[in-house]
């Protein structure tokens, strides 16, 4: 009998103890997207330039995976960054370079801490296309889910 009750026991826990993280290893993947135009930089920039940004957030291996597409800048792009911490209205700093060529079509993947996850979910970052004549930013889309 007693036997019994400790193989209980133990099957118990271990059931508890893999429902307890199931939930994390099953987490789904969450889609953002933004779009990019010259309008929503900050000052607005003269630019005829557009694109879109398309991305999967994996909250199980942390990764952000992206594709940006973009058209008609003024030049060529120079470089191209996730930002944040900001609303729309206001500018912030890199949170997540984009390594490698920045020509269209843009691909690439980043592991985020938990913090920057956190501030992507909130709607607090927004992607944007440097070029030459706009150092600061030629177009800009805050990422949304």
């Amino acid at each position: 009998m007693r036997t019994m009750l400790l193989r209980s026991t133990v099957a118990g826990l271990m059931a508890a103890s893999f429902l307890a993280v199931a939930p994390a290893a099953f987490a789904q993947a969450v889609n953002y997207k933004a779009d990019l135009k010259a309008a929503a930089e900050v000052p607005p920039a003269d630019s005829k330039g557009s694109g879109t940004l398309a991305a999967t957030y994996d909250p199980a291996s942390k990764k952000l995976s992206y594709t940006v597409n973009y058209k008609d800048l003024t030049g060529p792009a120079t470089a191209a960054h996730f930002h944040g911490p900001a609303d729309a209205k206001t500018n912030a700093g890199i949170v997540v370079p984009v390594n490698g060529a920045v020509t269209s079509p843009i691909k690439g993947e980043a592991t985020l801490t938990d913090a920057q996850a956190k501030d992507l979910a909130d709607g607090k970052w927004y992607f944007n296309v440097h070029t030459a004549a706009h150092k600061g930013g030629e177009i800009r889309g805050q990422v949304m889910k």
